[in-house]
């Protein structure tokens, strides 16, 4: 796997990016900055640090999206969760064809007060297959994040 890492500066406080991008106050803000990787991107569970959080979307008509343990999550700080399988539909799959290309693989938040706003770090780890892919959602991602931060 390869490390990809995305960064952008948004004018507003670390707070409001933290939880806009976490879709802490409305989930609906993180679908909304999450519609590059997939037009019906939300996720269901907690951020809380241990937990289990299912990141979903729609894969050829059918529900889709991955698995993850929420590794890390320091309020206004930090945020990391590591890859542990894939939604297929209703089904969880944690092993099997190709898996273990990815699985373990670590997709962290940096947030970093800075004069008048807040420096948001994405970091992701990849599989060849997908480089190029994330290499052109991230910036787009992030764009709207900042768009949704700056707002009102």
């Amino acid at each position: 796997m390869k490390k990809q890492k995305f960064e952008i500066l948004i004018n507003a406080p670390v707070d409001k990016v933290y939880k806009t991008m976490l879709g802490l106050d409305a989930k609906e803000t993180y679908s909304e900055w999450t519609k590059p990787f997939n037009p019906v991107s939300t996720y269901q569970g907690t951020w809380d640090k241990g937990s289990k959080i299912y990141f979903i979307g729609e894969d050829n008509g059918k529900t889709g999206g991955m698995i993850s343990t929420v590794v890390e999550n320091i309020l206004n700080k930090y945020v990391a969760v590591t890859h542990i399988g894939v939604l297929d539909g209703d089904e969880e799959v944690l092993e099997g064809d190709g898996m273990e290309d990815w699985l373990g693989g670590i997709e962290s938040y940096t947030f970093e007060e800075t004069d008048g706003g807040t420096k948001v770090i994405a970091e992701s780890d990849v599989i060849e297959k997908y480089e190029e892919f994330f290499n052109e959602v991230w910036p787009q991602a992030l764009a709207r994040l900042k768009e949704i931060c700056e707002q009102n």
